[in-house]
């Protein structure tokens, strides 16, 4: 058995690593339910609500680029664009780089709509763990799941 603040061996840290995946799974499921029941009372998707996040976060951009970003077809995030700016909440402008793809960004009405959601979910997060999570243990999971993240972006998939 390790020390814990040593190294795993391969073998452990291969399981340890598949009980966060099943861990992520489960709080990525019951997320986007919580999210879908209550966007859904509101009038928005989960999908509209990831690009609206994404314009209020990094501005403007094509829907190639958000796609990238969010690693989705760029045909989900074209209709998903299309759910926002059919709502008022995002709109297309010419693209001096590219006469074909149109830059996307958030309308007032749709930063509004945004900010609501955020504050929402803000709301909920500030009960996760009771109140008893440390920096050191938040900054210890993001640490993990970035380094799960950045192995499988290395991997090529056929």
């Amino acid at each position: 058995m390790n020390d814990i603040d040593e190294p795993l061996p391969p073998d452990e840290l291969g399981h340890r690593v598949s009980e966060v995946f099943d861990l992520v799974g489960a709080l990525y499921r019951r997320g986007l339910r919580t999210l879908e029941q209550d966007e859904a009372d509101r009038g928005m998707s989960v999908g509209v609500r990831s690009v609206l996040v994404l314009l209020h976060r990094y501005g403007t951009m094509t829907v190639p680029q958000m796609a990238r970003v969010m690693s989705l077809t760029r045909q989900f995030v074209q209709r998903m664009t299309n759910e926002a700016m059919d709502r008022g909440w995002a709109e297309a402008t010419p693209n001096p780089a590219h006469q074909r793809s149109s830059l996307i960004r958030i309308t007032a009405e749709g930063e509004a709509v945004v900010e609501a959601v955020l504050a929402r979910e803000h709301a909920l997060n500030r009960q996760v763990g009771g109140g008893e999570l440390t920096g050191a243990e938040l900054q210890a999971c993001a640490r993990v799941l970035k380094e799960m993240l950045r192995t499988f972006d290395h991997v090529e998939v056929d």
